[in-house]
């Protein structure tokens, strides 16, 4: 292909205000036109983002690029994006649907077990998000299959091993640490 590989960045970039668009063209569909039906269909596009990135991964690798950081980032970014966007979708329309229609959605925050029992079911989604990250990194070196030409892809094996540690450090670890009490005990 007739680019530089940094077009990859600029195609995670706007992946993600894609990804925004849709999210806000969706409730915006849902609450200000009130047309349920029609959002599901564009909120169920969101997916399609993720997707479109993949496929175009793929392609520059097929025209014989040799891999780089961004084709590491871009599967990073549809890791996380799939581990973590239905819950991120979950809680904007919550959010939308008490601005919009006047319910009652309030977030309280989390004390003693059912903090650390949040942060586990989070870390878990981290997991999650690390083994997808992983199935793509190993699928784009089967694809390219010349380890010269996927060496620069050798770092993300380990930023998501160490994404997972920390998060669990500051996560369920540090709930566990700094476990606070109900207060009404």
């Amino acid at each position: 292909m007739f680019y530089d590989f940094s077009i990859i960045y600029i195609l995670i970039l706007a992946c993600e205000v894609a990804f925004w668009v849709l999210l806000f063209c969706g409730f915006a569909v849902r609450y200000l036109l009130d047309n349920k039906k029609f959002s599901l269909y564009i909120l169920a596009s969101v997916p399609l983002v993720d997707l479109f990135l993949l496929v175009f991964v793929m392609l520059d690798l097929k025209e014989g690029q040799s891999a780089t950081f961004a084709h590491g980032l871009a599967a990073a970014y549809i890791g996380f994006t799939v581990a973590f966007g239905k819950q991120l979708i979950t809680w904007a329309d919550k959010v939308c649907e008490s601005k919009f229609k006047g319910t009652d959605y309030t977030e309280t925050a989390l004390i003693g077990w059912a903090a650390v029992i949040d942060d586990l079911k989070l870390w878990a989604r981290c997991i999650l998000a690390v083994a997808i990250i992983y199935t793509l990194l190993i699928l784009i070196t089967a694809f390219v299959s010349d380890p010269q030409k996927t060496q620069a892809l050798e770092i993300w094996f380990k930023i998501p091993f160490f994404t997972v540690f920390l998060w669990f450090i500051f996560g369920p670890l540090w709930s566990l640490v700094f476990f606070k009490r109900s207060s009404n005990r």
